[in-house]
């Protein structure tokens, strides 16, 4: 009786090694490989010299009277300038024909085209920030400027960040050993500067 138990003992461990690889090798099958995605290095003038290629091949389309492009690793933002008095569809005609003809291009093929006025003005100036050698402030600037066009101002009184004694208000309807309790428990979380206020 001892042997047939020992024996099924060991065929029960070896079955179970057998299926714990298996299931190792399954996991193993199911890994999903990605590529590299990190941005390469591109220096100042390379992307300086990528940038006015863009800018040409966007200026060649016709009804596009300038254009501004920045580059920074692989990213690409072409602004173009046209003609004011031309109804939406035709923009955006002309912003499909610009797209089209960077298609082909290897820096090009995946720039984001624009034809905002104001966004144009912006990558314009971000463009000369980074040929004054100046990159991180020409994008902090204009991302300065975006925030302050889109957040709106509000008088400082008019919403108080943190009302003074916001915590006391509703201590007064606590009977008083609850009230010296909640007491010790915010000076304690305080670090003991609730009192020095």
């Amino acid at each position: 009786m001892k042997s047939i138990a020992a024996i099924f003992i060991l065929i029960l461990l070896a079955s179970g090694c057998g299926t714990r690889e298996d299931a190792s090798q399954n996991r193993q099958d199911d890994l999903v490989k990605v590529k590299n995605s990190a941005f390469e290095h591109v220096d100042r003038e390379e992307s300086e010299n990528i940038s006015n290629h863009l800018a040409e091949l966007a200026e060649r389309v016709p009804q596009v009277e300038n254009a501004t492009a920045v580059v920074i690793g692989n990213l690409a933002v072409v602004g173009i300038d046209i003609k004011a008095n031309l109804e939406r569809s035709e923009v955006g005609t002309i912003k499909y024909a610009v797209a089209e003809s960077m298609k082909d291009d290897p820096y090009g093929a995946e720039a984001i085209v624009v034809a905002d006025p104001d966004i144009t003005a912006r990558l314009d100036e971000i463009a000369e920030d980074f040929n004054n050698g100046r990159p991180l402030q020409g994008i902090m600037n204009e991302l300065a400027d975006i925030t302050g066009r889109i957040m709106p101002e509000v008088p400082a009184d008019i919403i108080e960040p943190n009302p003074k004694n916001a915590t006391e208000q509703n201590k007064e309807q606590l009977e008083t050993d609850e009230k010296r309790n909640l007491e010790q428990k915010q000076d304690k979380q305080s670090n003991y500067h609730k009192d020095k206020e």
